[in-house]
């Protein structure tokens, strides 16, 4: 073992088959760093777009991205690789706070979000994770994950303001139209890595339409400094919204739950005592970049998906990324490129990011092979997914809760509530089967 962890897998350049480089192991420190920057490359289309469909700093978000990964690391021991980009169930929620209170107020709903999840860690590593299993079974972990995709879809054809400027696809249909399909297209194309990155591809190909249709203004680039700090926001809190921010505590729970679960079957090693102190690292990671306006975090597909083509789960190829995006998040000049991504390129990402978090919801009740003919499954989840799609608002004083927020209570509340009553009367047509809460870090992804 040396010195910084790990120890060198076999001669340190190759991987036999049928082997994994373990997390405290490390190829060579070349090759590590390699697939470290990699690491950086796979989460940059999505970890970039959140801040930009939400209006916050790219910059920053890069920034508390990479000191949520080191607190990630640290805290998880260096056992469980992972690399902590922005969360996709962010969105809705900082969008209508933002609207209500401006940005400080959703910085401080991602940082109530966080403490809650840290929360949540604690009582996880204390007490084990069945009883997240039984609280979210996958019919209402697709749900709730099904109806924050779909609650989205308003948001990816936009809206116009009586000036003229339009968000979303409506702001340049050809740019968007030419960005949606190359995000598709890049799926089927491209095979290794740039099949993974196909959200990049697509953003770079739109970026480049909207340069030729000169929509894109590059004088801030060439204003901005070339290092300095990113542009920090103090979080101030209004208790009317917070409502809007609690489902995201249940999403970011499935996520991690399901990264650790993702990377034990991938290195055949029992990670399960480290669940509780991935629900923490992530919590600490939110309640880091809500002290100062950085986008809410999570684990990533993109990096699982690294991992997997690789077959390298070195925490040490983490450490690099962390290091490699921190010293990008120190460039105001890098943060100003990504900042002129222009509103149509965003709508065409948008436009099939949303309806994929949507579908991967379907996607966890296939895999996990909800019976749809019991109503105690049916109706929980059409009631919810009604209540997300059409955005119900409900007001209690100060509170204001939303769609999702309503959506989360009703999917969990009428699954438990009927549950409850049909097991009494007796009627229950459950299949005996146990529950368990699906592989997550794809939910937003």
């Amino acid at each position: 073992m040396s010195s910084w962890g790990w120890t060198t897998h076999g001669d340190g350049r190759t991987v036999a088959p049928g082997e994994v480089v373990a997390p405290d192991e490390r190829l060579a420190w070349g090759r590590t760093i390699g697939i470290g920057m990699q690491h950086v490359v796979a989460m940059f289309g999505a970890t970039f777009l959140v801040p930009l469909l939400t209006g916050f700093s790219p910059q920053t978000t890069l920034f508390f991205s990479a000191l949520g990964t080191a607190v990630f690391l640290l805290l998880t021991r260096n056992k469980l690789p992972s690399y902590l980009g922005s969360s996709f169930a962010f969105i809705a929620p900082v969008g209508a706070a933002t609207a209500a209170g401006g940005q400080s107020v959703a910085v401080g709903g991602i940082l109530v979000t966080g403490l809650a999840l840290v929360l949540v860690g604690v009582v996880a590593h204390v007490a084990g994770t069945r009883w997240i299993d039984a609280l979210m079974p996958p019919v209402v972990t697709g749900t709730i994950v099904a109806l924050i995709g779909f609650n989205l879809a308003p948001a990816a054809w936009g809206s116009c303001q009586d000036g003229g400027s339009c968000s979303g696809f409506r702001a340049a249909p050809v740019t968007a139209t030419v960005t949606l399909l190359s995000i598709i297209l890049a799926t089927v194309l491209f095979r290794g890595i740039l099949g993974r990155l196909s959200i990049l591809v697509g953003v770079l190909a739109g970026y480049a339409v909207a340069l030729v249709r000169h929509e894109v203004d590059l004088d801030p680039v060439r204003d901005a400094a070339w290092i300095g700090l990113p542009p920090f926001v103090t979080p101030t809190f209004d208790v009317a919204v917070l409502g809007l921010f609690l489902p995201v505590v249940l999403v970011l729970v499935a996520e991690n739950v399901g990264h650790v679960k993702s990377v034990a079957a991938m290195t055949n090693r029992d990670l399960d005592p480290y669940v509780g102190r991935a629900l923490m690292a992530d919590g600490l990671a939110t309640t880091l970049a809500g002290t100062g306006g950085g986008s809410g975090t999570t684990t990533y597909a993109e990096n699982i998906g690294v991992m997997a083509a690789s077959r390298v789960y070195s925490t040490a190829a983490y450490w690099v990324a962390a290091a490699t995006a921190l010293v990008l998040s120190l460039s105001p000049k890098f943060g100003a490129l990504v900042a002129t991504i222009p509103a149509g390129v965003l709508g065409g990402a948008a436009t099939v990011l949303y309806g994929m978090i949507g579908l991967l919801g379907a996607r966890i009740w296939v895999q996990h092979r909800v019976d749809f003919s019991a109503p105690v499954n049916l109706m929980p989840a059409a009631v919810a997914l009604i209540i997300g799609i059409a955005n119900f608002v409900w007001t209690a004083g100060d509170l204001r809760f939303e769609g999702i927020a309503l959506g989360t209570a009703a999917a969990i509340g009428l699954y438990h509530l009927m549950r409850l009553v049909a097991r009494w009367r007796g009627t229950s047509q459950e299949p005996a089967t146990p529950a368990s809460v699906p592989g997550g870090d794809e939910i937003t992804h």
